[in-house]
């Protein structure tokens, strides 16, 4: 991996610009949810650390734009202020917005097609059932297409 210091240099460059928004980007999220933090005492930050689950300690460290290590956290985070996951991890640095692109929408090698088991993934499909119906159907559809075979309207 000859690339690897650049990139652990490009990540940490990322890392601390978005940790410098994160706290701001956070706070205002929060007020938008109707939590005061206008001041120590304004009790918003206390609030919204019962509503969330997280500790008071991790909302005041959130706020300071200290992002923390475990990731659960951030998820916990999603849901409480009702952002999409993948939205927190870019805000919090986690992922660059290219990264996230590149894993919401994996392209397979040029040249290549990605099998209907990684279309499967890519799209959500988990439960075992939808899953066979639709890798059947994948199935049935490139048949389909095959010099020689008759097409299902026929």
């Amino acid at each position: 991996m000859k690339n690897n210091k650049s990139r652990t240099t490009n990540a940490a460059a990322h890392a601390s610009g978005a940790t410098a928004e994160f706290g701001g980007w956070l706070a205002a999220k929060l007020e938008g949810r109707g939590y005061d933090l206008s001041g120590q005492r304004s009790g918003g930050r206390s609030a919204f650390a019962e509503d969330s689950g997280i500790s008071l300690s991790t909302v005041m460290r959130l706020l300071k734009g200290e992002i923390p290590t475990d990731i659960r956290i951030l998820r916990t985070l999603a849901e409480a202020i009702r952002e999409p996951y993948a939205e927190v991890l870019v805000r919090a640095g986690v992922l660059t917005s290219e990264e996230l692109a590149a894993v919401q929408r994996p392209t397979a090698p040029p040249g290549e097609r990605i099998t209907p088991d990684q279309a499967a993934d890519e799209l959500g499909i988990t439960d075992p059932t939808e899953r066979r119906l639709f890798l059947n159907m994948t199935d049935t559809l490139r048949r389909s297409n095959e010099p020689g075979e008759q097409r299902l309207a026929d």
